[in-house]
């Protein structure tokens, strides 16, 4: 009969063999390394190249079908003048049309028409002369201009690669603190971007104004610059 004390050895070996080599830790850190969680910003600043506002026309007469019939005439105006202007077809969207029976003031018992309409004017050294061709063409309502950057993400990639060196300059900085060296990136996590401020104020602005004075000459539209600025969060494996 055979001793069981060496298939025991055996297994007992082989329990400790798997001891001795603890899992991999879920931070992506190795032995004699550390982890060190950094957060940066960073900022990149972009020249608005395109406008947007809203303009529309607003209509009244005795009857609903005059104060309608008169509204399309004009804002067809509009948009006439707008795409004289090289504004294309898609770059105009209806956002309102209303008509209803005024039951107050003067002009109580008669109708008012309304058709607002987003521009879009995608060479913003021609918006001045868009916001005159409109107020030439009737329109006697407007908002804006919302001024934007068309390609937003060129804006985003400099801020994010901004926030990284930022990122990797603070987690060195702490690596030679300790007297360590940063050995490896283990992760970069995308933390979002908030856009400069817009000074664009919606329908709200919109609803507020009763007409709109025609314009001897096209308005300075000045575009400024707009500050996009993103969030990173970033883990870096520092070693001797």
């Amino acid at each position: 009969m055979r001793s069981p004390f060496p298939s025991t050895a055996l297994v007992l070996a082989a329990t400790l063999a798997g001891c001795s080599q603890p899992a991999p830790d879920p931070r992506g850190v190795r032995r004699g390394e550390v982890l060190v969680q950094v957060t940066a910003s960073g900022r990149a600043d972009s020249r608005p190249d395109e406008a947007r506002f809203t303009a529309g026309v607003e209509t009244i007469a005795a009857t609903a079908a005059a104060a309608s019939a008169q509204n399309s005439a004009t804002i067809n105006k509009v948009a006439a003048a707008l795409k004289r202007l090289g504004v294309k077809e898609d770059d105009l969207q209806s956002r309102s049309i209303t008509l209803s029976r005024i039951g107050y003031g003067p002009n109580r018992g008669r109708f008012q028409a309304s058709n607002l309409i987003e521009i879009k004017v995608r060479d913003i050294k021609r918006a001045g002369e868009a916001i005159a061709a409109i107020s030439e063409a009737g329109a006697n309502l407007l908002s804006g201009p919302d001024l934007r950057v068309s390609d937003p993400e060129n804006a985003a990639r400099a801020a994010y690669a901004a926030a990284y060196r930022a990122a990797r300059a603070r987690a060195e900085a702490y690596a030679q603190a300790a007297g360590l060296r940063v050995a490896r990136v283990l992760a970069i996590r995308d933390g979002g971007g908030v856009p400069g401020p817009y000074p664009y104020e919606g329908d709200a602005a919109m609803a507020e104004q009763t007409s709109a004075p025609m314009l001897a000459a096209p308005p300075p539209v000045r575009p400024g610059i707009t500050t996009r600025e993103v969030h990173i969060r970033a883990d870096f494996a520092l070693a001797e």
